[in-house]
């Protein structure tokens, strides 16, 4: 077989399109966006080479407009989860035989197909089903999952490529294993790249996959299954089930081949995971790999020296693009009394201009929320900072989900820093904010530090650098990503490596390096060129 140490395609990150009204990826994606709101999808599990439909069909709708049928997918029973191991299982062995390179070009291929011809599709998938406009989208849906899958070519090479040194008369070398048996990639609604990179990370590394999407992000991971699907991805290596949480693991977590989790979602829910695993090691075969991003209560921290058309920015743009729904969106701010005024001013005035509405029409930058239950929680915490005596609503406050489901962008002034709003993660458009005096700034940092369970992301706005030092010394176990000057959102892969530490996960690092090393299992390997054929060494022999 002829072979060769091959040099990958280097990756760079893909162009964000702007579909600026005239634009050829504006007509495109406005006329893709018009023929699948004119379909019903009939949206199978993709379980070994068979599409399954069988079983409760589960509707779909957007969160913007939740009495239109967007299509329908088949609810998954205990008895496809088995099938989905099963699958997986089968297809293990020629998989991790395949050669790396082959596993790397169906991958490249999978991006090159989401950056041409299945782009608009995918985002609009993604802005019908999860309700983002056109730039959320963009940046989510198509730019991200194309740099996750072209950089991940590029990480594991680097990962092959750390060998170890050979003294003489011996050859030494790592050889890197997938894991033994199969990985559970359990995804989240509120990112797409999310959702296609946990399965295809595992199986870029030679592991087979079994993927439960979050039932509000089936749409567009339909998309992302055609798309593997097209790029080659052999059948049984990430098969595509929707069962509910409870009835999937009570069949992975019991199964002896169970070798790893690739998680997003909420601290409970992990942790519940995590301690289900404990109780269950005696069962596997090998210790499970557990990886997890979990939850946020980001912060901005401004100094009395910022800019605050600076700070204004970074809350508008950080608490509330995707309707706050991200891990890492701005939900607690911590802003000097003397800048509050200006700072309050200026977001008042940007976000009256902030137009909300269906993701169809391209003037809206607040869509809605996912779904009813996101709703209530946050319409309640609304409310319940209404008839407080700690906080009080002080932008926004409004929401109603007659046609769909929208919440105005809020902000609460929490007069006591411990408010439930600035320790409880809402995730939807609702900022918390606390004015400290001046001279609290050390102060202030020690309360941030301490006021959440999460250490996701967060930053500090200052233009004094010796402010902006004491802050990225004090906060540095509060933030997994940390920005100066900055929003605390917008990580880029290959630039800013993303994941927390405390309740906000195992800070293992998607869209790097670190990350792929989970998937992965060293043997190392010593050959003795020359063997010994006497066991006495020189030291035996007489004077």
């Amino acid at each position: 077989m002829a072979t060769g140490f091959f040099k990958v395609p280097t990756p760079h990150n893909e162009h964000v399109k702007t579909y600026a009204p005239g634009s050829p990826e504006r007509k495109e994606l406005q006329a893709k966006l018009k023929e699948m709101r004119a379909e019903v999808r009939d949206i199978p599990m993709f379980i070994g080479d068979k599409e399954i439909r069988d079983g409760k069909k589960v509707e779909l709708h957007p969160p913007h407009d939740h009495k239109h049928l967007l299509g329908h997918f088949y609810k998954s029973e205990k008895h496809h989860v088995t099938l989905a191991i099963e699958a997986a299982l089968a297809a293990r062995e020629k998989w991790i035989n395949l050669t790396w390179e082959h596993r790397a070009s169906i991958f490249l291929r999978a991006a090159d197909l989401i950056a041409g011809p299945y782009r608009a599709e995918l985002n609009a998938a993604t802005m019908l089903g999860q309700s983002k406009n056109a730039y959320q989208a963009e940046i989510d849906s198509a730019c991200e999952i194309i740099d996750f899958l072209r950089f991940n070519v590029k990480y594991m090479t680097e990962i092959y490529s750390i060998q170890p040194d050979s003294n003489p008369g011996m050859w030494n070398r790592l050889e890197w294993r997938p894991l033994e048996g199969f990985v559970y990639a359990l995804t989240p609604f509120n990112f797409t790249a999310i959702a296609g990179n946990l399965p295809s990370s595992c199986a870029l590394m030679g592991n087979v996959v079994v993927w439960k999407p979050s039932n509000t992000q089936v749409y567009a991971a339909h998309v992302l299954m055609k798309v593997f699907q097209a790029a080659g991805v052999p059948a049984g290596v990430i098969n595509l089930i929707y069962p509910s949480g409870p009835d999937a693991a009570d069949v992975v977590f019991k199964h002896k081949d169970f070798a790893g989790i690739h998680f997003t979602g909420s601290t409970g829910v992990f942790q519940n995971i995590w301690q289900t695993i404990g109780n269950n090691i005696h069962l596997y075969k090998s210790y499970p790999r557990i990886v997890g991003e979990t939850g946020g209560k980001d912060f901005v921290l401004a100094h009395s020296s910022a800019d605050p058309h600076v700070v204004s920015v970074a809350l508008s743009r950080g608490a509330f693009e995707y309707q706050g729904q991200k891990c890492s969106a701005a939900s607690r701010a911590y802003i000097p009394k003397s800048l509050w005024p200006k700072v309050k001013e200026l977001m008042t005035a940007d976000l009256k201009t902030m137009k909300m509405g269906p993701t169809e029409d391209f003037t809206n930058f607040i869509n809605a929320v996912i779904d009813e239950k996101s709703f209530d929680k946050l319409a309640e915490a609304i409310e319940d900072a209404k008839k407080s005596k700690d906080a009080e609503i002080v932008i926004g406050g409004g929401y109603n989900k007659s046609k769909g489901y929208f919440i105005e962008p809020t902000v609460i002034l929490c007069h006591d820093p411990h408010y439930v709003s600035m320790k409880e993660e809402l995730f939807g458009p609702v900022l918390s904010v606390y004015v400290y005096e001046d001279d609290k700034y050390k102060e202030t940092m020690h309360l941030i530090d301490t006021t959440a369970i999460y250490a996701l992301t967060g930053s500090v706005i200052a233009q004094d650098r010796y402010a902006i030092e004491l802050a990225t010394q004090k906060l540095s176990n509060a933030a997994g990503n940390f920005y100066i000057n900055d929003k605390p959102t917008g990580a880029v892969v290959g630039q800013q490596p993303f994941g927390g530490a405390r309740g906000s996960g195992t800070n293992d690092k998607a869209g790097s390096m670190i990350n792929l090393l989970r998937w992965v299992q060293p043997r190392t390997i010593k050959e003795t060129l020359v063997p010994p054929i006497d066991y006495r060494y020189h030291f035996l022999a007489q004077d």
